[in-house]
């Protein structure tokens, strides 16, 4: 098996609210566990933060061989705090009229209709921004069910007030729940794209992407985290819309991990990004691994996302499924199986254990991706 000794890496992090350096530093963190585990070294380079990516290199070797990948990370983190931006009563305004679109557009029926788990993930924040919506209510008319005169309803409305901003929310903060209605708000936005800073955005993204894999290299790697694989087809489909024979010769792995792509391009106004999923299908340079996990509720388990997506004549993604917990020692998974969030991350996380299924083996390791298509990790070359 030829050996890479050059990649070029494309990543697009999930909805986060991480900046380009804070990503490079969760990569090197989990790149020092990756090589403890698989008995090799890594050294990650300092960032270079540009306007649109920020671009470090990892050189990771063994007895045996040598790799240096080129690791661009096109984070979203300007659009997260432009979407958190506000009072938390705008927030929690604009995040309901998101449900709103998201029903209106016919994205709640496809989500449970296609991954069930997804859509309780949908509705989750706003089912538990309505809880406290009504106990806040049934305390303001307390005062009512005490048969007490009208004025008495003015202490009762202020207790309300006072449970729902410092009891409740503190409380809802801690399952993310202002940020699961930013997230959505995005999703309707790269649905639409009716947004022009979004649109701009995006176009320097892809102008950004085209200069990076006109780089040299023996395998060119284009990862995706959840909604990052929404901006990544958007991105990637601009630059083949644009420049149909860039990928031409090279080989080229398209690997969506835990992806919410489905989120968007089910929403009826998506017509753009599923003819640009389409256009990635049909790039025959190209190899697409959906890599999914059963015990991860925020993406779309087993779903065909070509085909889901009308492009039934197109090569579908090579579905892969991986287990977390194969990865993590049993304490360790016992700590996070419950917290939906955290097992989601995985996918761009450390390892414990020597698994099937490893981020940096994926984007910095010695062999091809395909390795891991075919079979997933087993051992390092000349083990």
């Amino acid at each position: 098996m030829t050996l890479i000794s050059k990649r070029v890496v494309l990543h697009f992090p999930g909805f986060e609210p991480l900046d380009g350096r804070a990503h490079r530093a969760r990569y090197e963190r989990s790149a020092k566990q990756s090589a403890a585990v698989w008995d090799f070294s890594v050294l990650t380079g300092e960032p270079e933060c540009g306007p649109d990516a920020t671009r470090f290199k990892v050189k990771a070797r063994a007895d045996g061989w040598e790799t240096s990948s080129h690791i661009h990370v096109f984070d979203h983190n300007a659009l997260v705090e432009r979407l958190r931006t506000g009072s938390q009563a705008v927030q929690i305004l604009a995040g309901f009229w998101s449900a709103l679109q998201v029903i209106v557009y016919g994205g709640m029926t496809d989500y449970f209709r296609h991954a069930w788990r997804f859509g309780l993930f949908y509705i989750f924040p706003f089912l538990m921004m309505i809880l406290g919506f009504s106990i806040s209510a049934t305390i303001a008319v307390i005062p009512i069910g005490m048969d007490l005169p009208d004025f008495h309803l003015l202490w009762g409305v202020a207790l309300a007030s006072f449970f729902f901003v410092f009891a409740f929310l503190p409380v809802a903060e801690r399952f993310h729940t202002l940020h699961l209605f930013a997230d959505w708000r995005m999703a309707v936005a790269l649905a639409r794209m009716s947004d022009p800073i979004i649109h701009q955005w995006l176009d320097r993204c892809a102008a950004a992407a085209r200069a990076a894999l006109s780089e040299t290299a023996d395998e060119y790697v284009i990862s995706s985290h959840s909604m990052g694989s929404s901006v990544a087809a958007h991105v990637i489909g601009m630059v083949l819309e644009r420049h149909p024979e860039i990928f031409v010769g090279k080989k080229v792995i398209f690997a969506t991990l835990g992806s919410a792509v489905l989120q968007c391009a089910l929403l009826r106004p998506a017509q753009r990004l599923r003819s640009r999923i389409g256009f990635i299908a049909r790039c025959e340079s190209m190899n697409w691994l959906d890599v999914q996990c059963l015990t991860d509720a925020i993406h779309f388990y087993k779903v065909p996302v070509v085909a889901v997506c009308g492009h039934r004549d197109a090569r579908p993604a090579t579905m892969i499924f991986i287990r977390v917990k194969q990865m993590l020692n049993g304490e360790h998974y016992r700590k996070i199986k419950k917290d939906f969030l955290r097992v989601h991350r995985q996918y761009v996380l450390g390892p414990d254990l020597q698994a099937p299924f490893d981020f940096t083996l994926l984007t910095a390791g010695p062999r091809s991706a395909m390795i891991f298509a075919e079979g997933g990790y087993s051992k390092m070359p000349g083990s």
